[in-house]
């Protein structure tokens, strides 16, 4: 870079767009503010510089690209407000950078001066050839000579809406590839498990439930390794997980996405949105949505390694990653390679696990190798081809609890493989009208092998070897643009339509035999409208901007039937200082297969295990498995929030949402305790009492299995009720809390420091049938804990940063030494990260970048409790981790 030509200025406007929102009506005479005062005769359109933009706000990004290209920009606050930019980076000419910075944003610009650009609305001012495009064809008006510039085009990529440069009605979390970095965090895994609102319950690995621990329910199983989202603690099947606005293929049986597949060395930024969004995406998007968008343009190669462990012994973490891309008149690509390996954390080296029986893992030895490919290819000005394409595959071993009682002891190994092929077609048309057709098709592979080993001879005895297989492939059209034009602006409104068809099946390798097997298919239509009501040029004394949204969505479903969800949306701003948000929608989410076409079990037991005061032959017929006649569950979100940026401390923003999910029909298996279930009236709706011979029979000729657990055979006049035991729609869940959130920047006599964090209340509850009491999720032992927190800060300067962090994680209720039940100590830990980069520049030590992370400084152990058995580990792991203290170091070059 040219530092001779830059000045040290400070750019108070751009912390105004920061906060997302218009400046003050009494400088509307200057409606177009200056971002960055440096002047140069050398920013040429062909000089070049060395560009390192981060993912993030549009208007911190502008902000950066002044000082580094010595450009002075031009923008209206209004324009700008509340838009994210595409983290840039390498040598490049300025026009090039701020094409790439403006992607997706609707925006375009034009040059007034040697070294002045003016950003604004797409078409505005230009000529009528570019007036179609979302970001405008450079013009090479300066050197006849000069070679012919790219045309940028834009695509949808505003997480909660599909409107193109919209503003969701709904909070949205977005953390850059940038913040990714400055935290040290080697994988969306950990980046969505540091964030507040999710909880890290499901898929993730280290969490000890289901067939590791006997605990925390089926849904939280370590089966694939990988890592999900679990918004809300609604579980990995209520949060929808999209790459680049598209669906991925599930994984194991409960229907979670691995967000971790992807590299994180590819992403751009991930958009977390924690509301009910089915509206716009269809149904799983009950507790939110996750989507990760790609880098679009990288023009390089970066080779790089990570070497890390616990202090206490374990995890010990190599992995090697390169990333290539490169661009072309019209085109660009990106391609990541990454492998990974990671040793397991055996529980004796734990204190507080070291009585458990050998080998027992709490964290599992994996493998991983992962690729992923991203290529745009425009065609003309008005048609842009890409495709995504992303093939992951990871193998683990985990020795999970076991009895010292028994004379052997487990080994899980599992192997996973996932796929997905994305491609797609933006036509852009006049009117500022663009057509997407898309299509995708994803697949998902896991073998999990459960073998005995004797503690005698060590012999091998295969106990299971069932594999689980997903499979979703969809086409989608849509359109979106311009209908009418307001004072306040353009009203916008986005259609579309599409397929999609979803397949699952478990096969037993053992025996050959499928045990599961079933597909679902639907269709589905969606509009969204965007009505600007007041602008910041209207002069109306109680709003400076006032929007509204209408979606709507209805899919129709092979198995159960329509679906319909609306959503509402408000925006208002009643001056530069807030902004409020409101919404209200209705959400849902299909049956998953497996609870669908799990195998139905009909079981004979003795009526003594549910209860006293039957004859000692009474027996009682039990329906479990899956049940084929389920329908979807619905949910009715709520959400209003106000965002605080005050004009006269712009580099100040903080914002408050309060939500309520009210979730029905859950599917559970609504039988949770056997003991004296017969007369307890929460059960009653699902017990027959002296069933007839047809209601018996019924029941046994439609199951797929039959099993006699009593000591005599199958007698239907011993028999006194049928217990309905099996998934249903029964459950019902209250979902309520707080979200906070802040950020201050300021600018030191060295570097800048940026201080941010949120933090999260959350009341949920459950009546698991409409007749029986409520009972706590959040606080207690296997749920989200009711209160969440991340705190820090970055100091940076030049190729410097220093971060840290605070995490705090509250205690959870659950069973103590003396049998009672007590709230356990929370969980605070402290994480570091150092990085530096030396800079672009030739030779051997340009390009070069170090950083050392330290996870939880201070070796904080969990919070411990008593376990039903002794074997099982004292500490809840879908709150709290084992790894204790964790220290990684990465190096990296980019030539």
């Amino acid at each position: 870079m040219k530092t001779n030509t830059l000045r040290d200025v400070t750019c108070i406007a751009s912390l105004f767009v920061f906060a997302g929102i218009t400046g003050p009506a009494t400088a509307r005479e200057a409606a177009i503010n200056t971002i960055q005062s440096v002047r140069t005769s050398e920013a040429g359109p062909q000089a070049e510089y060395d560009f390192d933009l981060p993912a993030g706000e549009l208007a911190a990004a502008l902000d950066i690209f002044g000082k580094q290209s010595g450009i002075e920009l031009h923008y209206r606050f209004e324009q700008v407000a509340g838009k994210q930019a595409r983290a840039v980076s390498g040598h490049m000419s300025w026009r090039d950078a701020l094409d790439r910075l403006l992607q997706d944003s609707g925006l375009g610009y034009r040059r007034t001066g040697d070294a002045n650009v003016v950003v604004e609305a797409a078409g505005q001012g230009s000529t009528p050839e570019d007036k179609d495009s979302a970001v405008r064809a450079r013009k090479q008006t300066e050197s006849p000579q000069a070679t012919q510039a790219v045309t940028e085009m834009a695509s949808i990529t505003v997480t909660g809406t599909r409107i193109r440069g919209g503003t969701s009605p709904s909070p949205v979390i977005t953390i850059g590839i940038e913040n990714i970095r400055e935290e040290g965090f080697a994988d969306l895994g950990e980046v969505v498990r540091s964030v507040p609102q999710n909880f890290g319950g499901g898929q993730n690995p280290g969490v000890a439930g289901g067939a590791t621990t006997g605990a925390g329910g089926l849904a939280n199983q370590n089966l694939t390794g990988g890592s999900s989202l679990n918004l809300r603690g609604l579980g990995p099947d209520a949060t929808l997980t999209l790459l680049n606005g598209r669906r991925m293929s599930y994984g194991g049986f409960v229907q979670a996405v691995d967000i971790s597949a992807i590299p994180v060395e590819a992403v751009d930024r991930i958009e977390i949105l924690p509301d009910g969004a089915s509206a716009v995406y269809g149904s799983d998007a009950v507790g939110g949505v996750g989507n990760v968008i790609l880098q679009r343009d990288y023009d390089g190669v970066t080779a790089g390694v990570r070497y890390g462990g616990a202090t206490e012994g374990g995890l010990a973490t190599r992995e090697y990653m390169a990333t290539a891309g490169t661009v072309w008149p019209g085109g660009g690509l990106i391609a990541t390679w990454k492998k990974a390996s990671t040793d397991p954390v055996f529980a004796r080296q734990r204190g507080y696990t070291r009585h458990m029986s050998e080998p027992t893992t709490l964290y599992p030895a994996s493998h991983l190798r992962s690729g992923l490919l991203s290529v745009h290819q425009s065609l003309g000005s008005a048609v842009e081809l890409h495709l995504d394409a992303l093939r992951t595959e990871r193998d683990q071993t985990q020795y999970p609890y076991n009895t010292s009682l028994l004379p052997w002891y487990n080994v899980l190994a599992q192997e996973s493989e996932a796929t997905l092929v994305d491609p797609g077609v933006d036509i852009f048309l006049p009117g500022d009208w663009t057509l997407r057709f898309g299509a995708g098709w994803g697949k998902d592979k896991l073998v999990s092998r459960q073998t005995r080993v004797s503690l005698a001879d060590g012999a091998l005895d295969p106990r299971s070897n069932d594999c689980y297989c997903n499979e979703v492939s969809s086409w989608e059209a849509g359109a979106e643009g311009p209908v009418f034009t307001l004072p306040a602006g353009e009203a916008r409104l986005a259609v579309g339509t599409g397929y999609r068809k979803t397949e699952f099946a478990q096969r037993q390798r053992l025996t050959d035999t499928v045990a599961i097997q079933g597909s679902e298919s639907s269709r589905f239509a969606y509009a969204e409208f965007n009505l600007p009501l007041v602008g910041p040029d209207m002069e109306v004394s109680w709003a400076r901007r006032l929007e509204l949204s209408l979606a709507a969505r209805g899919e129709d479903y092979d198995s159960f039937g329509a679906v319909t969800t609306p959503k509402l949306g408000l925006v208002y701003g009643p001056g530069p200082d807030v902004t409020f948000k409101a919404s209200w929608g209705r959400s849902f989410k299909a049956p998953t297969l497996f609870q669908r076409y799990w195998a139905r079990q009909a079981l004979l037991r003795s009526a003594a295990d549910f209860g006293p005061g039957h004859p000692a032959d009474a027996t009682v017929l039990m329906l479990g498995g899956g049940n084929p006649n389920l329908e979807p569950e619905r949910a009715v979100t709520r959400s209003a929030s106000l965002a605080i940026h005050p004009e006269a401390l712009p580099a100040l923003t903080a914002e408050l949402t309060w939500f309520d999910i009210d979730y029905t029909d859950r599917v559970v298996q609504p039988i949770t305790d056997p003991n004296g279930a017969l007369e307890n009236p929460d059960y009653a709706q699902l017990i027959s009492h002296e069933p007839t011979l047809e209601e018996q029979a019924g029941v046994i000729d439609g199951a797929d299995i039959f099993y006699n657990l009593v000591d005599a055979p199958y007698d239907p006049g011993n028999v006194v009720a049928v217990m309905y035991a099996n998934y249903a729609n029964v459950a019902r869940q209250r979902i309520r809390g707080f979200d906070v959130s802040a950020s201050y920047r300021l600018d030191l006599g060295t570097g800048r420091l940026a201080m941010r964090g949120s933090a999260s209340w959350l009341d949920s509850s459950q009546q698991s049938t409409p007749d029986a009491e409520s009972y706590d999720l959040a606080g207690i032992l296997f749920g989200p804990a009711r209160v969440r927190s991340r705190i820090g800060a970055v100091w940076t300067d030049g190729g410097l940063s220093v971060s840290g962090f605070a995490n705090y994680t509250g205690g959870v209720i659950g069973p103590s030494a003396d049998g009672r039940r007590e709230k356990s100590a929370s969980f605070t830990t402290f994480d570091t990260t150092v990085r530096y980069g030396s800079g672009a520049g030739h030779g051997v030590w340009s390009g070069l970048e170090f950083a050392l992370s330290v996870r939880n400084l201070f070796n904080r152990a969990p919070p411990l409790y008593v376990p039903a058995q002794a074997d099982f580990p004292p500490y809840d792991s879908t709150n709290y981790s084992a790894i204790g203290r964790f220290v990684s170091l990465s190096v990296s070059k980019r030539f």
